[in-house]
């Protein structure tokens, strides 16, 4: 019952919806430069990708680990031991990617990393379809939400990622979300150390919905909140329908920085079209290395 889908798995026995047992299936954990420059820095943020996720977007950059289990099972301890391994190797934080089917266990690995030394910001990047009630259990343990606002229209949302409820969801989580952190906060480092930043990924086709998400986020935050404008969709398969079957158009990209202008935006990440290739797509070689914490009695 952790997320909007609550499908009732007793993860004891079973997976639930997104794939999730009770300990975490982690593809990938090491220094990732291709987030935003506060999240990425100079060094890199550290990255921890979970296996599983609670949407069911047909068009997924990540879908190698997002529909399958892979990689290394972690329990708390074993998490945190990932975290601490990241930060010797110089991240300038956690960045835990799909991390909402993995809440209760989030809860128990980051006090105790914590307690054996992480003094870097815990990064929560999420597709936002995420549950207020499971949201507050967190606050105070994450430093930065990386929230998406994927879209506003519920005809889009059912039809691409099988959430027609995904705005009215994904909005009151960001709210709460903005509640727990707020805007951003840069240390000595530029990078972000608290707050959040709203990303939206540009669909071909979709540059109307764009339009809403940015006069919602408008309406609701302040305008130098920060915000990501991602032109880096890709199609990941030639069996996908049009129109997200190919990538934006120069002029979809144009238009939708042309509203966040008019808008009157303040802080905003863009992205150059050349962002729009696959390669940028991690190498999921399921090779977590991490030196084992003592765990408690």
């Amino acid at each position: 019952m952790i997320c909007p889908r609550e499908c009732g798995a007793d993860r004891s026995v079973t997976h639930g919806y997104c794939g999730a047992g009770e300990k975490a299936n982690i593809a990938r954990a090491a220094l990732h430069m291709w987030e935003e420059p506060v999240i990425s820095g100079k060094r890199g943020s550290g990255a921890v990708f979970f296996c599983g996720c609670n949407m069911g977007c047909i068009f997924c950059q990540n879908y190698k680990i997002n529909h399958t289990m892979r990689g290394i099972e972690a329990d708390e301890y074993e998490l945190a031991a990932i975290m601490l391994k990241l930060q010797d190797d110089g991240a300038h934080n956690i960045n835990l990617v799909t991390p909402a089917p993995h809440v209760r266990l989030l809860t128990k690995a980051i006090p105790i990393a914590r307690a054996k030394g992480l003094t870097i910001p815990i990064v929560y990047n999420t597709n936002s379809y995420e549950k207020v009630s499971s949201l507050k259990l967190l606050d105070g343990l994450i430093d930065v939400y990386l929230p998406d606002l994927k879209y506003v229209s519920a005809k889009l949302s059912k039809l691409y990622s099988n959430a027609e409820d995904y705005f009215s969801v994904a909005s009151n989580a960001i709210k709460e979300m903005y509640r727990q952190c707020g805007n951003i906060e840069l240390g000595s480092d530029a990078t972000a150390k608290k707050g959040i930043i709203i990303r939206h990924m540009v669909l071909p086709g979709a540059v109307d919905d764009t339009r809403r998400v940015l006069d919602h986020i408008s309406a609701e935050y302040p305008k130098n909140i920060y915000i990501s404008i991602m032109s880096q969709y890709a199609p990941t398969s030639d069996a996908l329908p049009k129109p997200i079957n190919r990538s934006i158009t120069k002029g979809e990209y144009s238009r939708a920085l042309d509203y966040v202008i008019l808008k009157g935006f303040e802080n905003v990440f863009i992205q150059k079209r050349s962002s729009a290739d696959l390669a940028y797509t991690p190498d999921f070689n399921d090779n977590v290395i991490f030196k084992p914490i003592e765990r408690d009695k």
